[in-house]
């Protein structure tokens, strides 16, 4: 009988250090207890993605423990990326969420602070932000070199969590954008995930003068647009979003809408390629498009399993 051995099944941190193309997928958990929808979502994306990036309380609404879901990802044979924003959680639970996820052997950490509560459908709730995303990071750094935040090293040596960073690369704040991801990247970020990025050349600076400079690969956010009407509703909710109306025309002016919107991504995967080291695939509610865009970009099955397996 054949057993997987979760450490070891670092595919994502190996292919991103090889200088390898990267990619990357969303899921969201589910609204719910039953996890099957979601676990079924994310079966079409084996072998072509290295890992499945699960959200943590996206735009402040409860859904499934993210860490749940990415342990049952790991079951199913499928490298997670775990987010963890600060928004819910004090050092002291986030400290104890770091540590578990070791333990679990999730490999892949995405230090995010959150959205805000007043986005979310319990705008009444509390915020937390004991920390937030560079001093998440500065806390996984200090486990991965085996200290206990409060002194001294932690009993049982480091944690091997391989921590990403967020980041906008169509931001006003240039400066802004320049400052923080430094910080980041000396707090412990090892790589980048973006949000969605339409504007190329954006991406292109971001990555010609922000992350490069700091050695950092970069994954390019890619968003499938399913019509005009979603993408105007994502401009009005998603903070930070900034679909071009160029694109909500094409998509309005097709025959096709969802088919255009699987193109689109497609152009951008191609497009990205050049000049970022992967992309970071969302396809809300419509992850076995993803295959799809994939194939239009050119891109089949990739090396997305576990790497070490032993005999139990």
């Amino acid at each position: 009988m054949m057993a997987w051995i979760f450490w070891g099944s670092e595919v994502l941190q190996q292919v991103l250090a090889s200088g390898q193309f990267a990619i990357t997928a969303e899921v969201t958990p589910p609204r719910g207890g039953d996890a099957s929808h979601t676990l079924e979502a994310a079966a079409c994306l084996r072998n072509r993605v290295h890992a499945v990036n699960v959200t943590d309380g996206s735009r402040a609404m409860m859904r499934m423990s993210s860490m749940a879901l990415c342990r049952l990802l790991q079951e199913a044979g499928i490298e997670p990326v775990l987010q963890m924003t600060c928004r819910d959680r004090n050092r002291i639970a986030l400290q104890a969420d770091l540590l578990g996820a070791h333990a679990l052997g999730i490999p892949n950490i995405l230090c995010l602070t959150g959205d805000p509560v007043r986005t979310g459908d319990q705008p009444c709730s509390r915020p937390v932000n004991d920390l937030e995303s560079v001093r998440l990071l500065q806390l996984v750094s200090r486990f991965n070199a085996g200290e206990d935040p409060l002194g001294g090293q932690l009993p049982d040596g480091g944690t091997r969590l391989f921590a990403g960073a967020a980041a906008d690369p169509q931001t006003r704040s240039w400066n802004g954008l320049t400052s923080r991801m430094r910080r980041k990247r000396e707090a412990g970020a090892q790589f980048v995930q973006t949000q969605m990025v339409m504007d190329g050349q954006a991406l292109r600076r971001f990555v010609d003068e922000i992350t490069a400079p700091l050695g950092l690969p970069v994954l390019a956010g890619v968003f499938l647009l399913k019509s005009a009407r979603n993408a105007r509703f994502i401009n009005r909710v998603v903070p930070g979003a900034c679909i071009p109306e160029s694109l909500i025309e094409r998509l309005e002016r097709s025959a096709n809408p969802a088919a255009e919107g699987v193109a689109i991504a497609a152009e951008q995967v191609v497009h990205y390629r050049e000049m970022a080291q992967g992309v970071h695939l969302m396809a809300v509610k419509a992850e076995e498009r993803i295959p799809e865009i994939l194939d239009l970009a050119g891109i089949r099955a990739v090396e997305s399993q576990p790497l070490a397996l032993a005999a139990s």
